[in-house]
């Protein structure tokens, strides 16, 4: 099962009893503190539950899968993450 906006939205919503406008702009206002600082170049570590980085990828060669030709994928930049220990042994099956 996948969790999108909403859900997590009505979770704040039912959960801390915000009305329904302050549980969007709860979200949204968390949303946009993690995109602006990933976007300064920033990490984020979220003791508990993992540390969002980012990454500078250099230029390599890839392939089409529909054609299966190489092609040049230039240099990016991409976000990664890594979660906590403590998140692992609970996913992992930990109390």
């Amino acid at each position: 099962m996948t969790i999108n906006k909403a859900d997590i939205i009505d979770s704040i919503y039912n959960s801390i009893r915000f009305s329904r406008p302050e549980s969007v702009k709860t979200f949204e206002s968390l949303l946009e503190i993690i995109k602006k600082t990933l976007e300064s170049d920033e990490d984020i570590l979220i003791s508990g539950f993992g540390k969002f980085c980012v990454k500078e990828k250099k230029e390599r060669i890839g392939r089409n899968p529909q054609t299966g030709k190489d092609l040049m994928l230039g240099p990016r930049r991409v976000v990664t993450f890594k979660c906590s220990g403590r998140l692992k042994y609970k996913i992992n099956g930990g109390p």
